[in-house]
């Protein structure tokens, strides 16, 4: 198989603000609970520097928590705070640039997803708009005008941090649950002053981040959003239930700042509201008028996501031409590959020389190393 016949626009460089990517491919986060205590280790720089050189054009990181008590709740994921994390994220970076990539931190913080006797610090309770967990049972208390303020502040000095270590620009984790996506769904924001009610007040304290953050780092420096229907807890559940309501959300996020949109479903492919074929990412897209990264079960045989990820069947290239077929219609901008390149670190490579016969399908069991 020739590179065209697999898909070629993949392979064409893109521009976001000031960043040139040398193709359409980018590397998914993927949480791997492989730092020493928070901080990055020598096998996650061979990690992802392996996967730069396997021909991705941008590596987003697995979540990485911002300098907050309560943003993590596992010992294994990595920190974006303290001289130790930086410095090793700054080997990192340079080793992932000397191949080519660009790379960009996700930061993130787990809000309701934490409870009482997690790391770093057992006695920290969790954080959420309402203290209600993803299932909508109390679980503490809500946050209050300094725990807002302080978080924010948070977000914006890992920006800051993110620039001066010589990232590419930083992803805000707004999805799947967690805490920036706690304050946009009603089912878990249910509080009565400026940050929640309709969907606008309840988009108030993401927009409040992103221009906090927007102005911690340099104009052309791109922050990208991570926004999802669908939770952790709930592969159902919708932020909107129709395109109206996601343009209340997506355009309250644009003004404030963000560059471009990674828009996480589950199968990238299907339709998000009836009547129109477009996908989540082509609606966004549509909305906004910026940059959107399609993602949700890029390359893999199985369609089915659950499945997928615990039977671990993978490398397909049919489902490679069709991602090409929405982006050279431009229904969304960049792909995000997440499982294939869990165990092909060369699969951009491989698609790109027509060496598909050669892709090595996705295997659950190499979740549990980092190769």
């Amino acid at each position: 198989m020739t590179p065209v016949e697999a898909g070629h626009a993949l392979f064409e460089p893109f521009r976001l603000r000031h960043l040139r990517l040398r193709n359409r491919v980018v590397m998914a986060p993927m949480t791997r609970e492989a730092s020493s205590d928070g901080v990055p280790t020598k096998a996650m720089i061979d990690y992802y520097a392996r996967r730069a050189a396997g021909g991705v054009g941008l590596i987003i990181t697995e979540g990485t928590t911002v300098p907050h008590a309560a943003a993590r709740n596992r010992s294994g994921v990595p920190v974006f705070h303290g001289d130790d994390s930086l410095a090793q994220w700054s080997d990192l970076v340079a080793a992932v640039h000397a191949e080519g990539a660009a790379i960009m931190p996700q930061l993130w913080h787990v809000g309701m997803d934490r409870k009482i006797g997690d790391p770093p610090d057992p006695m920290v309770p969790p954080a959420g708009p309402s203290g209600l967990d993803l299932h909508g049972s109390a679980m503490g208390r809500p946050m209050t005008r300094a725990d807002i303020d302080d978080i924010v502040r948070a977000f914006a000095s890992a920006a800051r941090d993110a620039e001066r270590t010589g990232f590419d620009g930083i992803e805000l984790h707004g999805a799947h649950g967690y805490l920036i996506d706690q304050f946009l769904w009603s089912r878990t924001n249910r509080r009565t002053d400026e940050y929640g009610g309709d969907i606008v007040r309840r988009s108030r304290f993401a927009a409040d981040l992103i221009r906090e953050c927007r102005s911690a780092v340099s104009a052309d420096f791109p922050i990208i959003f991570r926004l999802s229907q669908w939770k952790i807890t709930d592969f159902s559940a919708r932020l909107a239930e129709s395109p109206a309501e996601l343009e209340q959300i997506v355009s309250l996020l644009a003004d404030a700042g963000v560059d471009a949109f990674h828009c996480s479903t589950r199968r990238y492919w299907l339709p998000e509201f009836p009547g129109s074929e477009l996908t989540l990412a082509g609606w966004v897209r549509k909305i906004t008028g910026l940059p959107t990264i399609g993602v949700g079960s890029v390359g893999l045989q199985n369609s089915e996501f659950t499945s997928t990820l615990l039977d671990g069947v993978g490398a397909e290239v049919d489902g490679v031409a069709r991602v090409a077929d929405h982006l050279s219609r431009g229904e969304f901008d960049l792909v995000c590959v997440g499982r294939a390149l869990i165990s092909d670190p060369s699969w951009v490579n491989k698609i790109a020389q027509g060496r598909s016969e050669e892709l090595l399908p996705f295997d659950a069991g190499d979740l549990a190393k980092l190769y």
